[in-house]
């Protein structure tokens, strides 16, 4: 009875042991070593970790693991756990196969476990521990094995469902900021999108672009507080009573002033933030207005950045109001960029110290859109900021006369 009890307690830590070190991250890969690794150490000889491929292909080895091996060629329990992912089902290079030659003649005891939930469950692969010379496995190790190859198959499956999800959102917010409406053709526009690091799902920055009379177009950029698909079903929202709005040819101020009222009547909209500029290439010249938006910045000839000096209102939603608006002349040869936070914010940082380092940019001469975007994003790092970055950039177009 003694032996039994240790016997179970043993197995009770096993568990416990593989629930710390199983799973650790979200990668599938990841996990298949950590099972391998904790089983070879649990229990010797050998371990391959299989994943099961799509239909009519063959599995992929995920990991291998096996006990260092001494000078005699034996095993101890202890020994460090080698664990290398490969694409075949044999070992990979350098690794000794698991085989009655490469060990002490003796019998040869394998235990295979499906990677599965439950036992209705498709498995997500097996996992095969091979011990050569030793004795066969006891029912309590049995136990450890399919406890462990169950926890493993838990953790893959949540991962590869969080990264469909990811996949998706990733994708329905690429769609909804990366099809902007047409600008008149007197106009070059380039626009960005990154999100905010691999884990995060949707969000609520965006940009706009709608054609006006006589030539001018309605540059917009905005911001919906939050993240997730709340703030994404928001930012379609303020985008599409701007479209309806911005169509009546409002000046830039007005259409914020109507979008605010519209978006304060219902309660569970989310405030934002929003930057209009409209641009009239006939007359080379922008007007400006803000509803709680950080400034935008002009690349002249040369490749050096001025913000623009505008008055900023609250943010939409509030139905305060109070927008006013600013106008300065636009050329040829300047390059506007509206940009969201997430380009320039980062933690612990005045926002001042933050603009700051846009506006001492110094680009190549002659910066058009799709350059100015490329190499803002590339300089202020913005692949690695915290939160979402939407950018747009924009330059007329010079007139060719004969």
């Amino acid at each position: 009875m003694a032996e039994r009890d240790e016997a179970l307690l043993a197995r009770v830590r096993a568990m416990e042991q593989a629930i710390a070190e199983i799973g650790t991250t979200l990668d599938e890969t990841h996990t298949c070593r950590e099972l391998a690794s904790f089983l070879v150490r649990r229990l010797g000889g050998s371990v391959a970790v299989d994943l099961a491929a799509e239909q009519g292909a063959p599995p992929r080895r995920a990991a291998t693991a096996r006990m260092s091996e001494d000078l005699t060629g034996s095993s101890a329990p202890g020994s460090r756990a080698e664990s290398r992912p490969g694409d075949r089902q044999s070992d990979p290079p350098g690794t000794a196969p698991c085989s009655e030659n490469a060990a002490p003649a003796g019998p040869t005891h394998t235990l295979t476990a499906a990677l599965a939930v439950g036992d209705d469950e498709k498995p997500l692969g097996t996992v095969t521990v091979t011990r050569i010379a030793g004795p066969a496995f006891t029912a309590h190790e049995a136990a450890t094995v399919h406890h462990a190859a169950r926890l493993a198959a838990r953790h893959i499956g949540h991962a590869r469902r969080l990264a469909v999800t990811e996949d998706t959102a990733l994708h329905l917010q690429r769609a909804l900021v990366a099809e902007p409406g047409r600008p008149h053709p007197n106009l070059e526009i380039a626009g960005g999108y990154l999100p905010a690091g691999a884990r995060t799902l949707v969000g609520g920055d965006w940009f706009e672009t709608v054609r006006l009379h006589f030539g001018r177009t309605l540059l917009v950029v905005g911001d919906v507080m939050g993240h997730g698909l709340d703030a994404a079903v928001d930012m379609n929202a303020y985008r599409t009573v701007l479209r309806e709005v911005a169509a009546t040819d409002l000046p830039p101020h007005r259409v914020l002033r109507h979008l605010d009222s519209v978006v304060a009547q219902d309660d569970a909209r989310r405030p934002a933030t929003c930057l209009l500029v409209r641009v009239d290439p006939a007359r080379g010249a922008a007007t400006f207005a803000s509803a709680g938006h950080l400034p935008p910045a002009v690349f002249g000839a040369d490749g050096s950045a001025e913000l623009v000096d505008l008055t900023v209102g609250p943010p939409l939603g509030t139905g305060v109001g109070g927008y006013e608006p600013t106008t300065r002349p636009l050329t040829p040869a300047e390059t506007l960029l509206l940009f969201t936070d997430g380009l320039v914010e980062r933690r612990g940082e005045d926002i001042d110290v933050s603009l700051a380092r846009l506006a001492t940019l110094r680009l190549p001469p002659d910066p058009g859109p799709h350059q100015v975007v490329e190499e803002v994003l590339r300089r202020l790092d913005a692949h690695r900021a915290e939160d979402d970055v939407a950018v747009l950039a924009a330059r007329v177009r010079a007139r060719h006369t004969s």
